[in-house]
């Protein structure tokens, strides 16, 4: 098939494994964000991490569209779905992120609430038409990728007579993120994060394009590479980039040139823009609340937003207990460095949204098991 096994030899890869150890100076180390969670399983998947020199190291950034919701947004949507008369809609990863006391949408249903997982907006929409008497609320969560179809369901509402549905709107924007990361403080106790470049998303571009990047890559010197989801993607990303660091140079490239453009999928933004507009703070998991970094439903169409429709009380929010996925998120920690992963937190009991998410770097560690025997051996033993 085109695109998969071309993207996947293994000679191609060997001879960009020595392309990349002779370019990366040893001197030198270089400290690479991967900003998408399907490049961080992707890394993991087919060992790119162990075909790079040690002095190249992929750092797991923000990229999760689950992980970076903060649980204090969870709670609201967990309050939501127990009001009475209203059917919750949401993607299957949410379902089991946990909430403040480890309450997550699955446990709120267990207690009676009527939420059900959908795999579109359409599959929202036709919960609404089917059920006209109850309310129908969508908890919309993602980036720039997911944003249009969410848009897309406010417009079929409102032409359908949908009185009904409304959204709970949870999208968030990659590029205000990747300035935060470069231009944040440290948290207390914390080392700074050094990043020397990014691996900048592959289907988010597809619908914003690369020129969004410019800015942050010009202000902040740090260049982006706009990188595909296969491992020779990844590969040839990491070598674009590398070479930009030798010689002083930041700027974006474009490695997806096979699907990603400077001006991305102009339809889709005029559909995001119609139904939606920025909002001037949000709270991201680990990243705390960063500035025009979300949207919210435009005034025109009030009437299909869940923040307006309904009423949620003000509440103490707090993350699990010595999970560490908030650090994992700002680049500051792996996985390996939790003392609940791979014991206490597995994918069969995750305690955070790094665990449960299929985009999630703790889920990638286990998954593909890299790094989980080493760890369960090394707490093993210091139990």
């Amino acid at each position: 098939m085109k695109y998969i096994r071309e993207f996947r030899d293994g000679k191609l890869a060997q001879k960009l494994a020595k392309a990349i150890a002779l370019e990366a100076d040893p001197h030198r180390h270089y400290s690479l964000m991967e900003f998408c969670g399907g490049h961080t399983h992707a890394i993991f998947r087919y060992g790119v991490q162990d075909l790079v020199p040690a002095n190249v190291e992929y750092v797991h950034g923000p990229g999760c569209p689950v992980c970076v919701l903060p649980v204090r947004r969870l709670d609201d949507a967990v309050e939501l779905a127990l009001k009475e008369g209203v059917i919750l809609t949401t993607y299957g990863d949410m379902m089991r992120v946990p909430g403040t006391k480890q309450k997550s949408l699955i446990r709120a249903k267990a207690e009676g609430a009527d939420i059900r997982m959908v795999y579109s907006t359409q599959d929202a929409l036709k919960v609404a038409r089917d059920n006209r008497e109850r309310e129908v609320v969508f908890f919309a969560i993602g980036f720039e990728t997911t944003t249009p179809p969410t848009a897309v369901a406010i417009l079929q509402a409102r032409a359908e007579g949908l009185t009904n549905f409304s959204v709970f709107c949870n999208h968030v924007l990659t590029p205000p993120a990747i300035a935060h990361i470069v231009n944040a403080p440290s948290e207390p106790g914390e080392k700074p994060v050094r990043i020397d470049g990014f691996l900048g998303p592959s289907h988010v571009s597809s619908v914003i394009g690369w020129a969004p990047y410019e800015p942050a890559a010009r202000d902040f010197e740090k260049p982006v590479v706009i990188a595909g989801f296969e491992p020779l993607d990844v590969m040839q990303s990491t070598l674009m980039l590398i070479r930009q660091i030798n010689e002083g140079r930041h700027v974006v490239e474009n490695q997806y040139t096979r699907v990603v453009t400077r001006e991305g999928n102009r339809k889709a933004q005029e559909i995001v823009a119609r139904v939606l507009e920025l909002r001037k703070t949000f709270e991201w998991r680990g990243l705390g609340y960063v500035p025009d970094s979300a949207l919210r439903i435009r005034e025109t169409y009030a009437a299909f937003d869940a923040e307006k429709r309904f009423t949620v009380s003000p509440k103490e929010s707090r993350e699990v207990k010595s999970c560490e996925c908030p650090a994992i998120l700002r680049g500051v920690k792996k996985p390996t460095e939790c003392k609940l992963f791979g014991t206490v937190c597995t994918p069969d009991n995750p305690m955070g949204a790094c665990m449960v998410s299929s985009e999630g770097a703790c889920a990638a560690y286990w998954t593909y098991g890299r790094k989980r025997e080493a760890v369960l051996s090394a707490k093993g033993a210091a139990a």
